[in-house]
């Protein structure tokens, strides 16, 4: 039996991962997390072979979550579903310590599939994925600023370039408003881009919405 925690800050999502799982015989999902700090406080309590991890959600996400996670824990399997489909955003989550990368749009044998042989000590990358990454590597001198950016760095930014506020995205991210306000003037720096309109149309012109 495989003891499977879900990490997602959206209710639908979790519910129907739950029923999904409800429906096989070999994977039981033993808890399920909305935030960073919830997954650690978690995974210190109640033991899980495989953490099903969303790559942004509130407070501590992403690379930063998936590198704690491994500290506090260097045998815990890291299986991550996310909505983002670019190659380095995969690239970090597997550098950090995630076992396996799959989008949310992948079908449920595939989900179930990548559950089974990452909890079994494989690996899993999304297959839309793997020949971009092949590719993306090659090809580290055409590289788009955006992507030498943090990943928090790259998270504000997505969330500027679709209107939210510096307040909005404090609220959303569980960090001050200093702390937003500081990551914007680095990424617009690294980004060389003098306002906010310069900043919407590199996001548009590079899908980043």
């Amino acid at each position: 039996m495989i003891r499977l925690m879900i990490a997602d800050d959206h209710a639908i999502v979790r519910e129907g991962l739950k029923q999904l799982f409800a429906l096989v015989a070999d994977i039981k999902v033993v808890a399920a997390a909305v935030n960073g700090a919830e997954v650690l406080d978690l995974l210190r309590n109640k033991p899980a072979d495989l953490l099903l991890l969303d790559m942004t959600m509130p407070g501590i996400s992403g690379v930063e979550l998936i590198a704690r996670v491994k500290a506090q824990n260097p045998e815990q399997k890291i299986l991550v579903l996310s909505m983002h489909n670019e190659p380095q955003i995969a690239r970090r989550a597997l550098a950090a310590g995630a076992s396996g990368y799959l989008t949310k749009d992948s079908d449920p044998e595939v989900l179930l599939a990548a559950v089974r042989k990452v909890a079994a000590g494989g690996r899993h990358i999304d297959a839309g994925l793997v020949e971009a990454m092949v590719f993306d590597a090659g090809a580290t001198t055409n590289k788009a600023p955006h992507e030498l950016l943090s990943e928090r760095e790259l998270q504000i930014l997505r969330l500027l370039v679709q209107g939210r506020s510096v307040n909005d995205i404090a609220d959303a991210l569980v960090i001050s408003n200093k702390t937003v306000s500081t990551h914007k003037s680095r990424l617009m720096q690294k980004l060389n881009l003098a306002n906010n309109a310069e900043l919407v149309r590199y996001g548009v012109e590079h899908a980043l919405t």
